[in-house]
């Protein structure tokens, strides 16, 4: 397995992975690796906006997977974790976010370990240098070593009895 070497690559890769039915695309401009994506799986469907806050009819909805690009730079620092973690808490599981640092206020690799989300990759280019961050609940956290029967007081009721 190659590791990506653009960020159009690491998007198409995400996108492929996960397969999502619904995308909500945010950005001020369409983005090439959704689009290009989008024609080759006509039966998804791609939502797209530039207006943050999200608008009404726009926040009140589950998507399968939530791209921010090139809007981190547009906005300031409280707007931005507001979009980030209100779609993380309320409107997706999954998420990718390509941010350039150097020209987001404020913005450092630790606000976004601090909202639950890795690093994907690095991409430097002429002078821009793009981070790929995602997130997924699904691997958010694994499963405790001790959640199973072996340390619990009385094994033969495990799974039986929720109190």
């Amino acid at each position: 397995m190659t590791l990506p070497t653009t960020p159009h690559q690491a998007l198409l890769g995400i996108l492929e992975q996960y397969s999502p039915r619904r995308v909500l695309c945010v950005s001020p401009e369409p983005i090439p690796a959704v689009l290009a994506w989008g024609a080759e799986n006509p039966e998804s469907e791609r939502i797209e906006t530039h207006q943050v806050p999200l608008p009404a009819e726009l926040s009140n909805q589950r998507y399968d997977l939530a791209i921010i690009a090139d809007q981190l730079e547009r906005l300031d620092k409280r707007t931005g974790i507001e979009l980030l973690a209100g779609l993380r808490n309320l409107s997706v599981s999954r998420m990718a976010v390509l941010v350039e640092l150097q020209h987001a206020p404020g913005w450092q690799d630790i606000d976004f370990f601090g909202l639950a989300m890795q690093r994907q990759g690095r991409f430097d280019r002429d002078e821009r240098h793009l981070s790929l961050f995602t997130y997924d609940l699904s691997q958010y956290k694994s499963v405790p070593d001790w959640l199973n029967s072996k340390y619990w007081a009385n094994p033969e009721l495990f799974g039986k009895y929720w109190w």
